[in-house]
């Protein structure tokens, strides 16, 4: 009489890890281990995750406002050298305003990336672009994307508020130009409170997406992401040890 209990406990407890395969599993925190594409800024350390990470956005340098004219500021004195997983060579700006010096250096550093032997997917723009101003920030991605050789591809960084108040001419010129977009979901350390409505509202982008979340950070995922074909996964930020 206890085989059959016993089968259906098996199989429930099968089922509900299935369920929970690629998930946080630590009371809603984020779990670098449950996930397989990593933001690496300067100055953290590779982790156990990296191991078999399928996607890596790693930060090459900066693009400051302070400094005039604008240049571009390398904060890694040699390219990282991964073989097995994608590799987006991440720039942060804190200015649009670049001149030729500026777009030479990023796209020299690309180069230099690619011949270290890693399978570069693209260049990614890490820049605050305000939901208002999401206009002249198509118009400076299109002008880069012109100068970026055609086999790489370029990926943004972007608010979660575009979704919801972003002007839709905008956001389709910027789907024009632009081949992901990664939905930054926290400030600092922490997850931004009061974001389901704002990732709700993701299913407005005309254009793939991702969702970025802080490593320990608080995340319930909304009903309905998965089902939305322009979500493409998502991305944990790796805190400092």
């Amino acid at each position: 009489m206890r085989r059959p209990a016993i089968a259906l406990g098996i199989a429930l407890a099968l089922a509900l890890a299935l369920a929970g395969c690629g998930r946080d599993a630590d009371g809603g925190r984020v779990d670098p281990a449950a996930h397989d594409a990593f933001f690496l800024w300067a100055g953290v350390r590779p982790s156990p995750p990296l191991a078999r990470a399928h996607t890596v956005y790693i930060l090459a340098g900066e693009v400051r406002a302070a400094k005039a004219p604008a240049r571009f500021v390398s904060l890694r004195p040699q390219p990282p050298r991964l073989t097995r997983p994608d590799v987006w060579m991440t720039v942060r700006a804190e200015r649009l305003d670049w001149g030729e010096p500026a777009y030479a250096r990023v796209l020299a550093e690309l180069t230099r990336w690619q011949a270290a032997g890693n399978r570069l997917a693209g260049v990614q723009i890490d820049f605050d672009a305000r939901t208002r101003g999401l206009a002249n920030y198509a118009r400076f991605l299109a002008d880069f994307r012109r100068r970026l050789p055609a086999r790489y591809r370029l990926s943004v960084t972007g608010l979660m508020d575009w979704s919801a108040q972003g002007d839709p001419a905008a956001l389709a010129r910027l789907a024009g130009v632009v081949d992901e977009v990664v939905i930054q979901t926290y400030q600092g350390r922490h997850t931004i409170p009061g974001y389901q409505p704002y990732i709700a509202s993701l299913a407005r982008l005309p254009l793939a997406y991702r969702v970025a979340l802080v490593e320990g950070g608080e995340w319930q995922e909304p009903p309905g992401l998965r089902a939305d074909p322009h979500f493409r996964g998502y991305v944990v930020f790796l805190l400092p040890r």
